[in-house]
């Protein structure tokens, strides 16, 4: 009974065990893993092999339905799969779309997380905001009121402990306090036996300090004399310089802390460089010129002459040793030195230099000649100082025995010979040279030479020049079968250098032979032209010409090719030799119209009308329906005063060119004649023929303006509208118009609907603005030019206008945002040309002139307002040629268009005047 009522200790084993049990925590056994944690050593099978035997055995997969649930579990899915490379790229491009989604997201969250803010900020504001309204308050406060407000004191009713604590003063304080205020009256027992306050020496002396002042007067005497040179005690004195002395004092350089360490550090590398390899030179030159940076020449000296001892063979020692001496003790090191070097150029050149008469440095250098025959720098020396041509002679004719293969003294040897021994020497050069091509261009130039030295005939000089082409075409044979290979460049680059010294026909000839080479039959073109202008651009108007005359024998037929060749005559020829070329080019091409042009105006400028009727009348015989013959051909008789030819050539060339602007130009010669109703009626059967040509419905309309007939005008105009929507001068006209007979609203009216028709038009947004600014709406024009520029940003004419509508002081930052916009624009350039003009920045305003005229790359589309407001410029602050640079620029540049150019060149009081007559009048009228 006793054995069963006892409790059972070992009965907690079958019971559950608490929910917060750990097992082994209390004896700190906790946080192990094992086996049954992490798996199996081996990897068991795949998915795929689990599914696969299931199958086989006629089992269905357990499928987790919340597997594919979470798109982040990928356990269900890609349990089995391994994390490879496409993986990583699909997981970053999935990245980027969740970005990109983010970011589209990202505005309206912004928004709502700034609303909920200041929600929030509302509800519950920040004390300084609370206190916001009573700092403001703060600012009617007076000074009285500022000076009333109490301190701020103990508010908070406690009483604070005191410190209250005490220290005890020392005796010595105390005593030294109560003696401070007190006075001696009597003397102590020593001072009345010695006599008061004299104090005697221990050995009864008495110390004199007038006489110490004394003696360190005089030793800062001496000192100072010694640093100046004056000895005063010695009783020598000697002269010296005070400007001399200061200058000296200047030269002497202060050296920090800092660079007197890096000297000793240096010093220490050196030394030891020099311990460890006593027999590298330039470790001795660097130590000797550290000693010399420091000051120290003596040391520097001592250290070059153990380089010498420790190095003798070499020249760079002897030569820095011969730098940190002076002169004469130059000449001692470098004698000894040609012990020991004796085949150094340096050395004895050095020499050479050290002396200062020529007999001396001739002395010198033939000895050189006598240790080392074979060097052209020595012999070049010797030469050189030669002061006779006929002991140089002797002297190169001797070093040519002696280096045969020296191209340079082969060549000073022939310049010093007359023709027929120079021909000789160069032979001989010739042959010891083979490979040199300076030998074969130096017979050339002597050939050119031979041929203008004298008054000969016109044939036999061209003979011998024609042996200059022959030696050159020989020299590249030769060269070649030495297998010596120049190229293109190079060849072209001795043919520019030939021209650059003279040698023009050495130059063509070189060009003749070698242009051709390595380049291919259907690039010879291109690459013959870009030769041509890049000569030119270089200055060397000979090559050009040369390069341009081969390719013409290579392509006759080529215009483009005869225009760059009259061009570059014209620019950089003669007239005899742009006639010449001109004559030719026409020979080769009969059915180039601009050729026969240029030849018939050439002779026409030149004052020999006849000559050039005879040019246009072989341009008829080749070129019977060319209109711009029979243009130019009345255009010459007209401008000669021969009218009634030029009516008849006109009547002609209706008949038979029979092109409308041939209509047209009879028109407007009738009316420059006067003869309205004759213009009238040949525009009227022009106008049949032709009826979408624009200028024939304006000059119609001009003539009818002209007559005060506005109706008939009007009808033009409309006709010509109706016909040529898309001419914009037309709708101009037609406003322009209704503006003279006081109809501004209808001149507004007929631009709004040309924009219609002509989107992007500056010049209708700028005559929109002009209309504006005529009828006194100044507002009104700025709101037209701003609509314009939105419409037509880059429009240079537009932003010209914008310049000049803005005030004074913000057409600067204007013309800032015009250059932006228009970029190179003509016009806007001239308007910043003019702002610096008003500001008198003369220059600055003049290179911005000249870039105004040259935006354009064709010369005759530059603006004659642009050209005018140059001569108007120069007018005021230029000289006189700076004019007539202008002007010259300007006539050959001959201007058609501009706002105010064209209305007076196409007035009928202007008819027969110049170029230069319509520029003074623009340059007049412009303001």
């Amino acid at each position: 009974m006793a054995a069963k009522d006892k409790p059972n200790k070992l009965a907690f084993l079958s019971m559950p065990a608490p929910a917060s049990y750990v097992a082994g925590l209390g004896r700190g056994a906790s946080g192990f893993t094992t086996r049954s944690d992490i798996g199996p050593a081996r990897e068991g099978p795949s998915a795929e092999a689990i599914a696969e035997a299931q199958a086989r055995r006629g089992e269905e997969p357990d499928i987790d339905p919340e597997q594919f649930q979470d798109p982040d579990n990928e356990y269900g899915l890609f349990a089995g799969t391994t994390y490879e490379a496409d993986d990583e790229e699909a997981d970053r491009i999935y990245e980027l779309v969740d970005k990109n989604m983010d970011a589209r997201r990202r505005a309206r969250r912004e928004a709502r997380e700034n609303e909920e803010l200041a929600k929030h900020r509302a509800e519950r504001p920040k004390i300084q905001q609370q206190f916001a309204d009573l700092k403001r308050g703060l600012a009617v406060v007076t000074d009285e009121e500022w000076e009333n407000i109490p301190e701020v004191g103990n508010l908070t009713r406690k009483k604070r402990k005191r410190d209250e604590r005490s220290f005890v003063v020392s005796d010595s304080v105390i005593v030294g306090d109560r003696a401070r205020t007190e006075y001696e009256t009597s003397l102590d027992s020593r001072q009345q036996a010695t006599g008061g306050f004299e104090t005697p020496a221990e050995n009864g002396t008495i110390t004199n300090f007038a006489e110490m002042s004394q003696a360190r007067d005089k030793i800062l005497s001496l000192k100072l004399d010694q640093v100046s040179g004056t000895a005063t005690s010695t009783g020598l004195q000697t002269a010296i310089d005070p400007k001399g002395y200061l200058t000296s004092l200047d030269s002497v350089v202060l050296k920090t802390d800092a660079e007197i360490g890096d000297i000793k550090r240096a010093r220490m590398l050196f030394d030891s460089l020099v311990k460890s390899n006593p027999k590298h030179a330039p470790g001795w030159i660097a130590a000797a010129r550290l000693e010399e940076h420091a000051g120290r020449m003596v040391a520097a000296r001592k250290m070059i002459k153990q380089g010498c001892e420790q190095c003798p063979k070499n020249e760079d020692v002897w030569l820095e040793a011969a730098r940190l001496h002076n002169n004469d003790d130059a000449k001692v090191i470098l004698a000894n030195a040609v012990q020991h070097v004796g085949q150094s150029v340096k050395i004895w050149l050095a020499a050479a230099d050290l002396e200062h008469d020529v007999k001396a440095k001739k002395r010198v250098l033939r000895k050189a000649i006598e240790h080392i025959p074979n060097s052209v720098r020595l012999w070049k020396e010797t030469v050189n100082l030669e002061s006779s041509a006929v002991d140089a002679r002797i002297l190169l004719s001797r070093a040519v025995e002696v280096i045969p293969q020296s191209v340079e003294l082969w060549l000073a040897l022939a310049r010093l010979e007359t023709p027929d021994k120079a021909k000789a020497v160069l032979n001989k050069a010739r042959k010891a040279v083979p490979t040199s091509h300076e030998i074969w261009i130096a017979a050339g130039r002597l050939l050119e030479q031979e041929a203008y030295a004298t008054e000969k005939p016109a044939e036999q000089r061209d003979k011998e020049l024609a042996a200059v082409d022959k030696t050159i075409e020989a020299g590249v044979r030769e060269l070649r079968r030495h297998q010596v290979l120049l190229t293109r460049e190079q060849w072209l680059k001795e043919a520019e250098r030939c021209e650059n010294e003279g040698a023009i026909r050495t130059c063509e000839a070189i060009i003749k032979a070698t242009i051709a080479m390595d380049v291919e039959e259907e690039d010879r073109f291109d690459t013959w032209t870009g030769d041509a202008e890049a000569a030119e651009a270089k200055g060397n108007i000979g090559a050009a010409r040369a390069i341009l005359a081969y390719a013409l024998r290579v392509f006759p037929d080529k215009k483009s090719l005869w225009r760059k060749a009259a061009d570059l005559e014209k620019a950089h020829g003669t007239k005899e030799s742009l006639n010449a070329i001109l004559e030719r080019a026409v020979h080769h091409c009969p059915q180039a119209e601009v050729l026969w042009l240029m030849w018939a105006k050439e002779k026409w400028m030149a004052g020999d009308v006849p000559a050039a009727r005879e040019v246009l009348e072989r341009a008829f015989v080749a070129n019977s329906e060319s209109e711009q013959i029979w243009l130019a051909a009345v255009k010459l008789e007209a401008e000669n005063g021969e009218r009634d030819v030029a009516r008849e050539l006109l009547v002609r060339a209706r008949t038979v060119a029979d092109t409308e602007r041939i209509w047209m130009k009879s028109a407007v010669f009738e009316r420059q004649q006067g003869q309205l109703s004759t213009a009238l009626e040949t525009l009227a059967t022009a106008i049949k023929k032709y009826p979408k040509f624009a200028k024939l419905y304006m000059i119609q309309g001009q003539i009818h303006q002209q007559q005060g007939d506005l109706a008939a005008a009007r009808a033009s105009y409309a006709a010509g509208i109706k016909a040529c929507p898309k001419d914009v001068n037309l709708w101009i006209l037609a406003s322009r118009l209704e503006e003279a007979d006081g109809k501004s609203i209808k001149a507004r009216a007929l631009l709004d609907k040309a924009r219609l028709a002509n989107p992007g038009s500056d010049v209708l947004w700028a005559e929109a603005v002009g209309v504006e600014e005529r009828s006194g709406g100044a507002a009104q024009a700025k709101t037209v030019l701003a609509r314009g520029l939105q419409e037509c940003p880059s429009s240079g004419l537009l932003w010209s206008m914008a310049i000049w509508a803005e005030p004074r002081p913000t057409r600067k930052a204007r013309s800032a945002d015009a250059l932006r916009k228009a970029g190179n624009d003509p016009w806007v350039l001239c308007s910043v040309a003019r702002l610096l003009w008003g500001e008198r920045k003369i220059e600055k305003a003049r290179h911005w002139f000249e870039r105004a005229v040259a935006a354009n790359e064709n010369p005759s589309d530059t603006w004659g307002d642009i050209w005018a407001w140059w001569l108007k410029f120069e007018r005021q602050h230029g000289t006189a040629e700076q004019q007539e640079e202008v002007i010259k620029k300007a006539i050959a540049a001959e201007p058609r268009y501009g706002p105010t150019w064209q209305p007076i060149a196409k007035d009928l009081a202007n008819t027969r005047k110049s170029t230069q007559e319509i520029l003074e009048l623009v340059a007049n009228a412009l303001h």
